[in-house]
C-alpha cells in the first residue's frame, strides 16, 4: 500500500473501534470486515449513545445556569476569560435567560450547530417574550438544519460567505463575549477555548457597531438556504 505501519495501525484501529473491523486471534493479527448489517448496527448505537449523553449535559447545564444566577454589576467585576465550550454554553444560557430585549451573534457553522443543540429552547422562549435574536454565520451544506431550526423559532439570520473574522456575541448591548482563540472541530462541550466576557461598555459598543456593518454587508440566510437546497450537497 506505500503507506507506513504506523497509519495503517491507527486506521485500523480506528475501523476496530467503530465496530467496521475484527481482529482475528492469530499471530500476526488479521483484520476482517464485519458484516455490512453488524456494522451499520454498531454505528447506529454508538450514535445513539452520543446523543444520550448530550442530552445529559443540556440537562447539566440548565441544572448549572439556573444555580449561577449571573449579574453583570457583581459576576462579571469588568472582565473574566471563558476556557472551555461548556463554560461558554453555560454562561451564555444564564445570561440569555435575563435578557429581555436583544441577542446578536456572530459565529463559525460549528458553533451554530452547538447552539441549536444545547440553548435553542431558551433562545425560543426569549423570542417568545419578545426578545430579538440575530446571528451572522457562513451558511454551508453541512449546517442547514440547524440554521432552519433557528429561523423556526422566529430568529434573523444572515449568510456571510467565508466568515474569517472575530466571533463574538452581545446581549442586550450591555454584556458581551469575544473570542480570543476559538478552534472547534467537533461538537464536543470539552472542547478547550479562550473568550473574554465584559460589561465593558466600550467594548460593547465596539462589537455593536461591527455587528451593524457585518449585518449589512451579509444576505438573509433563507436566500443562502434556498440555494443550496437546489444545489444539492455534491455542488455546495
Amino acid at each position: 500500500m506505500k503507506t507506513y505501519r504506523e497509519a495503517v495501525h491507527r486506521t485500523l484501529t480506528s475501523l476496530f473501534e467503530k465496530g467496521m473491523v475484527r481482529p482475528s486471534l492469530d499471530s500476526p493479527t488479521v483484520y476482517a470486515a464485519v458484516d455490512l448489517d453488524a456494522a451499520l448496527d454498531s454505528a447506529r448505537k454508538k450514535q445513539q449513545n452520543e446523543l444520550r449523553q448530550m442530552e445529559r449535559r443540556k440537562r447539566e447545564l440548565q441544572e448549572l445556569s439556573k444555580q449561577q444566577r449571573f449579574r453583570p454589576s457583581d459576576e462579571v467585576s469588568t472582565f473574566k476569560i471563558i476556557k472551555s465550550l461548556n463554560e461558554l454554553i453555560a454562561v451564555g444560557m444564564t445570561t440569555l435567560n435575563s435578557s429581555e430585549e436583544e441577542w446578536l451573534m456572530v459565529c463559525p457553522p460549528i458553533l451554530s450547530v452547538v447552539g441549536s443543540l444545547f440553548t435553542l429552547e431558551e433562545t425560543k422562549e426569549f423570542i417568545d417574550r419578545g426578545g430579538v435574536m440575530k446571528i451572522i454565520t457562513d451558511v454551508s451544506y453541512p449546517h442547514l438544519e440547524s440554521m432552519q431550526q433557528y429561523l423556526e423559532i422566529g430568529a434573523e439570520a444572515r449568510h456571510f460567505d467565508q466568515y474569517g473574522g472575530i466571533m463574538f456575541t452581545v446581549f442586550d448591548r450591555k454584556i458581551c463575549g469575544s473570542a480570543i482563540n476559538i478552534d472547534i472541530r467537533r461538537v464536543s462541550l470539552d472542547e478547550t477555548i479562550s473568550m473574554l466576557w465584559t460589561d465593558d461598555p466600550t467594548h460593547v459598543k465596539y462589537l455593536v457597531s461591527t455587528f451593524e456593518i457585518l449585518w449589512q454587508q451579509s444576505v438573509p440566510a433563507a436566500e443562502k438556504i434556498q440555494e443550496l437546497l437546489e444545489q444539492g450537497p455534491a455542488q455546495a
